[in-house]
């Protein structure tokens, strides 16, 4: 899958302990019906296109062998567990891994070597050599051999084929070592101050390598950060606690509206030009503007409020611009007093934007509180430039992203390049 584009990703989790070995096997032989039919067709009923399953394997090799065993057997044909021919030193494109599902874990060797184990007994060796570089004022010198115990059992690491997992070290040491294959993970702290002082070289490094950001381990309420800030340099994958409503969710929502929701997005041609300039925390150059008009006519049939009668809500509609940080604005309407049922704000707001290839628009309706703050009724966030022109019903979804039909916003849009 080419590193052009952004994508979503299941998160699946193997824990030690968790698995028995002989009862797994057992069941596994007392399946004579084809097990992989019911879970892919489920998995493909939204989209075509590839699925990635991310490992965070603290399994032990047995263990391990057991789950490449059961993820063989449930997904069949489907999982990828060899390089294409076409493909032997690239990447291939989503369109050419439809309906594959793809492992991202650990992984011994290379793809040669898997392909030259194919049909081979698996079940021995679970160990691989890794090469270590002595640095000398940031220059790699020479290379030395260490061989380290690497608990990857050889059945799995060789389902790993286009996503494997490596320790992100520097830019510097991906430009010089860092196979087409290996994907990084790297920590929202780490890459937020990444971002802050190399936003050049992250941007080019995000053309070259997938890369994937995860939340800081003191989330133990599984609260999110805001996606925004690493799509601006091109992250591929931007892992979020999906059970964990609200902004940044909803940004994750609006993002893959555009191209159907097929949970692929080919990012901006300024993110994949090897010569481009780009920096979202400056002032952009060489881009094309969009003013962006929105008038806000009404509402209609509005979420009723919790601190209020049916329809009587005191409501008011925030417009806020994510993208980068030039782009980020918030407006609002005034105050409807005791109207739920159908407002009517007939208000225009103008947004100049730099960058509308990353900017996403949020429409948030509330009930102002004196006393408690304000209510959130509903909202919607889409891209900006997946808004047409003239007069448009915006849909509204509660903060869990239910639909709250048929609550709804009324507003003209025009913009101009």
């Amino acid at each position: 899958m080419e590193s052009k584009w952004f994508l979503t990703m299941i998160r699946d989790e193997f824990r030690g302990g968790k698995i028995n070995v002989d009862k797994t096997y057992k069941l596994l032989e007392k399946l004579s019906i084809p097990c992989n039919y019911i879970h892919v067709k489920s998995i493909f009923k939204t989209s075509d296109y590839p699925v990635v399953l991310s490992l965070e394997n603290h399994c032990s090799p047995p263990q391990q062998e057991v789950m490449a065993d059961i993820l063989q057997c449930v997904f069949g044909d489907s999982l990828l567990s060899d390089m294409l021919d076409d493909f032997p030193d690239k990447l291939p494109s989503p369109e050419v891994l439809k309906f594959k599902i793809l492992v991202r874990n650990k992984k011994i060797g290379s793809l040669m070597e898997t392909r030259q184990r194919k049909g081979s007994d698996k079940h021995e060796d679970n160990s691989e050599e890794k090469s270590d570089t002595i640095n000398v004022a940031g220059l790699p010198l020479f290379r030395r051999r260490r061989t380290t115990k690497v608990k990857v059992a050889m059945a799995l690491s060789d389902l790993v084929i286009y996503t494997k997992a490596e320790k992100f070290r520097s830019f510097q040491y991906s430009r010089l070592y860092q196979q087409f294959n290996e994907s990084n993970s790297i920590g929202e702290s780490e890459a937020r101050k990444l971002l802050k002082l190399k936003a050049h070289e992250f941007i080019l490094h995000t053309r070259m390598f997938i890369t994937r950001i995860y939340p800081k381990a003191m989330r133990a309420d599984s609260s999110n950060f805001n996606p925004q800030e690493f799509w601006n340099i091109g992250c591929q994958m931007v892992a979020l606690n999906f059970q964990t409503p609200g902004l940044p969710m909803d940004l994750q929502n609006g993002k893959f509206l555009d191209n159907g929701g097929s949970g692929y997005i080919l990012k901006p041609h300024f993110l994949r030009d090897i010569e481009t300039q780009f920096d979202p925390n400056e002032t952009p150059r060489d881009t094309d503007p969009v003013t962006l008009t929105i008038r806000l006519i009404s509402g209609i049939q509005l979420p009723p409020s919790n601190n209020s009668s049916s329809n009587k809500a005191n409501t008011l509609v925030i417009l806020e611009i994510f993208g980068v940080p030039d782009d980020h604005v918030r407006q609002q309407t005034r105050v409807i007093k005791k109207n739920a049922f159908c407002p009517r704000w007939n208000e225009t707001f103008t947004f100049i934007i730099q960058v509308p290839e990353l900017a996403l628009i949020r429409f948030v309706v509330e009930s102002q509180g004196l006393i408690t703050g304000n209510e959130f009724l509903g909202q919607y966030t889409l891209p900006v430039l997946c808004m047409n022109k003239g007069y448009r019903r915006v849909p509204l979804f509660s903060k869990m992203g239910e639909s709250l039909e048929p609550a709804a916003l009324f507003i003209y849009v025009w913009y101009v390049r």
